[in-house]
């Protein structure tokens, strides 16, 4: 089933846009090199990296919410489960292959950042952008196995990753309506986005354009990876409840 994936994202054309996207970035990387004044460079390389990071992103997120959906208006998904297969054993082929695709095409995008930001903080960043991917791809599949609609499993999905990818900012926004005289209404809006933030993965502290020119430390990354690899885990585990919820 992962083979069936990944041949479905050649005939969708995935990496074809794709390999479009890496053009946009390259040609992007140009046109800051040429009217950037100060650290072109670090230009460069940060308005790149947050174009790639969202176009992959948005790539992953359509991709599985129409896959799934195509498949299960074409009555695939009933046949599959009609066979002497567990529904575990589909959704982790399912899952397998998603993540194998999300991270082939943040790989893909990543290739032009080369030219403006070459060296060990590049490869960090790399690697970081295809764990972001696979919790997303991993999202997106429990939306829209939810859901069974594009639109909604997309809006759920892509809220999901705008609000995990700013949650730091609005935890810094609610902590300083704290100063002077907080109302108990901003005192309960405070409480409420922390909460909210331990319930969502860290990805603001994921594939951090800072990374060009101070690389984590291996401890840090460490974390990140076990971050999400935990988050992996709690997604698939929403998914297969939903899964076997359902009437066969």
């Amino acid at each position: 089933m992962v083979r069936l994936i990944l041949l479905e994202a050649v005939r969708v054309r995935l990496f074809w846009v794709a390999a479009a996207g890496m053009l946009l970035v390259l040609g992007l990387e140009r046109f800051l090199g040429q009217v950037a004044l100060i650290e072109a460079g670090a230009v460069e390389a940060a308005v790149a990296a947050a174009l790639v990071r969202f176009a992959a992103a948005f790539m992953v997120v359509v991709f599985v919410a129409t896959s799934i959906v195509r498949e299960s208006a074409d009555k695939v998904t009933e046949l599959l489960l009609a066979q002497p297969m567990s529904r575990a054993a589909y959704y982790r082929a399912k899952l397998a292959g998603y993540v194998l695709v999300a991270m082939l095409a943040g790989l893909l995008l990543s290739l032009p950042l080369a030219l403006a930001a070459p060296g060990a903080g590049l490869a960090y960043w790399t690697l970081s952008l295809m764990l972001e991917l696979a919790v997303v791809a991993a999202a997106s599949l429990f939306c829209v196995l939810s859901l069974n609609q594009v639109m909604p499993a997309v809006a759920a999905a892509g809220g999901f990753y705008l609000l995990a990818r700013s949650m730091g900012t609005l935890q810094l926004l609610a902590d300083a309506a704290l100063a002077g005289q907080p109302s108990p209404g901003d005192k309960a809006l405070d409480g409420l986005v922390h909460v909210i933030a331990l319930l969502l993965p860290g990805l603001d502290r994921m594939t951090e354009s800072a990374w060009f020119t101070a690389p984590p430390s291996a401890q840090q990354f460490a974390l990140l990876v076990v971050q999400a690899a935990v988050y992996l885990v709690l997604l698939a585990a929403a998914s297969l409840f939903d899964l076997y919820r359902r009437n066969s």
